[in-house]
């Protein structure tokens, strides 16, 4: 790719999808381990139903992974459409990376139920180049106002 933005955009993107993917996994492997199934069937599989039920650990994985959902999933579309903006490549990188690593810390401040406030001062950080991202996007559509 000889667009930097889109390449960086694509790289950044591409580790917090991994990411997001890894969780989904670990959360499973947790689930399997303490034998705490969220469908009937599954647990009649693994035991019965008495395995049929919520466990802590599994929960906070998978609160820490739906919240990487409703907050990816937007930096995805954002980012996309800011790079399409022709922005700074190193303003852009900046913008991508500290998303990127902020999202990292919250996940493990999440799930290794690190002191507060590391998570919510995490994702209030990585919130800061989404909002730059979206007013730049709705700046430069000003004019269709």
């Amino acid at each position: 790719m000889e667009d930097t933005v889109f390449s960086s955009y694509a790289f950044y993107s591409t580790l917090l999808i991994l990411k997001m993917y890894i969780l989904a996994v670990i959360t499973g492997q947790i689930r399997l381990r303490k034998k705490a199934f969220a469908n009937p069937e599954d647990a009649m599989r693994h035991g019965g139903l008495q395995f049929y039920r919520e466990d802590p650990d599994v929960e906070r994985y998978r609160r820490a992974h739906r919240n990487d959902m409703e907050n990816i999933f937007p930096f995805l579309f954002l980012g996309a459409i800011y790079s399409m903006l022709d922005p700074n490549p190193t303003i852009a990188k900046i913008h991508f990376r500290i998303f990127f690593v902020c999202r990292v810390i919250h996940t493990a401040a999440y799930v290794l139920s690190l002191k507060a406030p590391t998570r919510s001062v995490a994702y209030s950080i990585a919130q800061l180049p989404c909002v730059s991202m979206a007013g730049q996007i709705l700046f430069s559509f000003s004019s269709y106002w």
